[in-house]
């Protein structure tokens, strides 16, 4: 799945690139990492594929982030998921370079059928591994290796298994996509539960919890899940712990698999994974609410080249993002990657897709999630 990192140029001139797990499984060589250039009008060009020495499977749930990029000391670090082969490859992002291929315990090698989600604080990094129903912590040590440092199983109260993930500050956010939401303290590493967990408001209606996002300030957690609508909740999570969810209807789209709010928090892009579409909702910060916004037409090519969109993303980290890039998952031999242009219209939006999108992504049929990091260039 892939990620954005934004990227210096020499002293000044930021550039940008973005990072694809490319999630093959083995009916293909060994997976790879792509890493596609980002140029001044925001189109992705490349890439540049470096193999994880392991397998992906080429889907799983939408929610959990199968790459991202995590400072180790001085050197910006890619971490990408191989569900197939229960691993977890360290990349330096500056050269390049893979630092190795690292597990979880014994239980956490089998085979992870939804994917191995992730998410890091400043020293550790958590799996959720879907074939042992453990989150698998490990620290992030110098180089970009992990050494692993414990499991803590993680379930549902309708026997859910962890999908999307969030951390601010010692607080780690997971939804179990059974419609059951339940917060942790990180602040030993381990996680340990807050003893919240509780269905979501919105679980009685359709709407099932599966990807998480949180404010920078930790007031508020933002759910995105499956459902034959378009809908987020809001969770209060300033106590320590999460309130019951408010849930905002944004349309009928169909579902919202993933959720990403804008860098300067004013805006929710929601991917409606099944619908082929993107919604741009307006979140208040203050207060956590969340009003309707704009929604997408179908991507171009939705049926025909692809049938799935993965997590959301931006070409920014200043404003509302720049552009927003979103992972279409193939109907044959490649997936691709959509350009949408996010435009306000006085208290309203369109959301409208670039005439270059989308363009053409990894060589296997990839499931593809996206993240934004500042780094430096490779």
């Amino acid at each position: 799945m892939p990620g954005i990192a934004s990227l210096a140029a020499g002293a000044s001139a930021p550039v940008h690139f973005l990072v694809a797990n490319d999630d093959t499984g083995t009916v293909f060589p060994p997976s790879t990492v792509s890493f596609y250039a980002i140029g001044a009008d925001g189109t992705p060009a490349g890439p540049k594929r470096v193999s994880t020495a392991g397998n992906g499977i080429a889907g799983g749930y939408f929610g959990a982030a199968r790459v991202l990029v995590a400072p180790s000391g001085a050197d910006p670090c890619v971490y990408a998921s191989n569900a197939q082969s229960g691993n977890i490859a360290g990349i330096h992002a500056s050269t390049l370079k893979v630092a190795g291929t690292f597990h979880g315990s014994h239980a956490d090698n089998r085979l992870a059928r939804n994917g191995i989600g992730l998410a890091a604080s400043g020293s550790h990094l958590y799996a959720t591994f879907s074939g042992s129903g453990n989150i698998g912590g490990f620290l992030i040590q110098h180089g970009c290796t992990l050494q692993f440092a414990g499991d803590v199983h993680a379930q549902g109260l309708g026997g859910g298994l962890a999908e999307g993930m969030a951390i601010h500050g010692s607080m780690m956010v997971v939804a179990y996509g059974d419609g059951s939401i339940e917060s942790f303290n990180i602040s030993g590493g381990m996680p340990v539960s807050n003893g919240d967990a509780q269905y979501s408001s919105g679980s009685r209606n359709d709407h099932f919890p599966d990807a998480v996002d949180i404010t920078r300030d930790g007031h508020y957690a933002i759910f995105g899940g499956g459902s034959t609508a378009d809908a987020v909740e809001v969770s209060d999570i300033s106590s320590g712990r999460l309130a019951p969810t408010v849930a905002y209807s944004l349309g009928a789209a169909w579902n919202s698999g993933s959720v990403r709010l804008s860098p300067d928090e004013r805006i929710v892009y929601v991917s409606n994974s099944s619908g082929g579409r993107v919604t741009a909702a307006f979140f208040d910060k203050a207060t956590g609410k969340v009003r309707q916004g704009c929604t997408s037409s179908p991507l171009r090519g939705f049926y025909t080249k692809f049938t799935y969109i993965g997590g959301v993303a931006t070409e920014l980290s200043t404003g509302t993002g720049g552009l927003v890039y979103v992972p279409e998952l193939g109907t044959g031999a490649r997936s691709y990657i959509g350009l949408l242009r996010f435009t306000p219209t006085g208290t309203g939006c369109t959301l409208t897709e670039t005439v270059n999108s989308p363009i053409s992504g990894s060589p296997g049929a990839a499931w593809l999630s996206i993240g934004v990091y500042p780094s430096r260039p490779f």
